[in-house]
């Protein structure tokens, strides 16, 4: 039961196979056992309400650390705010808990949400389930653990350059970054602040794709706080009629080549779909060269002052070193009004042509990353790899995520499936597809 989708759970609790109790339940002893080991889940609850209905009753969430959750702590993974409880709920959250959710536990992060790595001073670092001597991403390594190891069936996350797409990459589960603007961020610490506006958005992490949608659509709309969410016309993929689809594809991005289980996972996929869709060729956007050194040049343009300001805000003494090493890598791209203008021009120029490339195309599918899940502390060196997802929180376009592929020592490789802005049906619908014809979750040996 405890690897069944969120939606199956659902049904469960629905046809009184089971008793919210007795799925909270089982999901706290998975915890017990696991966590342990993967220093994924940093808090458990306490009281939980078994009586909501909508049409997630009974089925128990993880909270990422980010989330104001009422009764819970909200740290960011910064010491300053070690003991922080919000008083009452974010957006994301406050909907998902309206439709029946139950949060029970905490899940673990970066500082700041500001890495790529689940690592912080307060809890230190999150292992990955399929092997502990490696991260299992960033920003929202702690729900991907989780859910991967069989704690949580869904999450809400968040993701400024890859913090929703790869920890599903990297634990083998699914996810979506939707459109920018599709989710109120109201709640999240940090909110988006400076140059991070036009980049960060929220959405929902599980095991399996078909979650994806039903959960998108409680998370989704304007909530009247968030300044940045639109109401947005949202498309069901089970509406797609995949034969019609043209489908792009590409390994190699320009910035940095993918190693082989991640091309061989991107090609294979592709063989997939050929024959399923209407055509299946390789492309890319114009500008995906240039997304890497477009994206640091945008989010450094302050030189490094919002995370300064958030430092001194939350009453944090000394910064985690991912985050410093981050810093070491923005200070330098420190602008001027006009540079920064120009850098925003470069932006809307890419956002052009990647909306030109999905007017003769209706899917792309692309790496997450140049790599598997990495070992521990190498996420700064290895910083070029994580443009495969920077390029969409540039572009602000729809990203899925799907396992598709095994690299070496069984670590998962998954696939990026990118649409158009708002067509997150065609993401999903394709995403789909693949994690029905020999893609898709496998629990790891724990």
């Amino acid at each position: 039961m405890i690897f069944d989708s969120a939606m199956a759970m659902a049904e469960a609790v629905r046809l009184r196979r089971i008793s919210p109790r007795e799925l909270v339940e089982a999901h706290l002893s998975r915890i017990a056992k696991v966590n342990p080991l993967l220093n994924a889940v940093v808090e458990i609850g306490r009281d939980f309400d078994f009586h909501g209905g909508g049409p997630l009753a009974g089925v128990p969430m993880t909270v990422k650390g980010a989330w104001d959750c009422t009764g819970f702590r909200n740290s960011g993974g910064t010491a300053g705010r070690r003991d922080f409880v919000a008083a009452g709920d974010a957006t994301a959250i406050a909907r998902l808990r309206a439709a029946g959710a139950i949060p029970i536990a905490v899940t673990n992060l970066p500082e700041f949400s500001f890495a790529f790595e689940a690592d912080n001073r307060i809890h230190g670092r999150t292992n990955n389930p399929y092997d502990a001597a490696r991260t299992p991403g960033g920003s929202g390594g702690g729900g991907a653990a989780a859910i991967a190891a069989g704690c949580s069936p869904f999450e809400a996350g968040g993701d400024m350059g890859g913090s929703i797409r790869l920890p599903c990459h990297s634990c083998g589960i699914a996810g979506l970054k939707p459109t920018l603007g599709r989710v109120p961020l109201t709640g999240y610490f940090p909110g988006p602040f400076g140059p991070v506006t036009m980049l960060a958005t929220a959405g929902p992490m599980a095991r399996h794709v078909d979650d994806l949608y039903p959960l998108l659509k409680l998370m989704a709309g304007p909530d009247g706080e968030d300044a940045n969410a639109v109401d947005g016309v949202l498309r069901d993929p089970a509406a797609v009629r995949l034969g019609d689809l043209r489908i792009a594809f590409h390994g190699s991005n320009g910035v940095l080549a993918p190693d082989t289980e991640v091309m061989r996972a991107v090609e294979d996929a592709a063989r997939t779909l050929d024959g399923a869709c209407r055509s299946v060729e390789e492309a890319m956007p114009e500008g995906m060269a240039g997304c890497f050194d477009l994206f640091l040049s945008i989010l450094g343009a302050d030189g490094g002052a919002g995370l300064d300001q958030l430092k001194a805000e939350s009453g944090t003494d000394v910064l985690s070193p991912l985050v410093e090493g981050f810093l070491e890598i923005l200070r330098p791209r420190a602008s001027s009004g006009a540079r920064f203008g120009e850098l925003l021009v470069q932006r809307d120029l890419f956002r052009r042509a990647v909306a030109r490339f999905f007017c003769r195309y209706d899917a792309l599918i692309c790496p997450v990353n140049a790599h598997s899940a990495i070992p521990h502390g190498e996420s700064v060196a290895r910083l070029a790899s994580y443009s495969y997802t920077m390029a969409h929180n540039l572009s602000g376009c729809p990203g899925a995520v799907v396992r598709f592929g095994t690299g070496p020592g069984g670590l998962p490789v998954g696939v990026q499936v990118v649409a158009a802005a708002w067509r997150e049906d065609l993401a999903l619908a394709v995403a789909s597809y693949l994690e029905n014809n020999g893609g898709g979750f496998r629990p790891p040996a724990l």
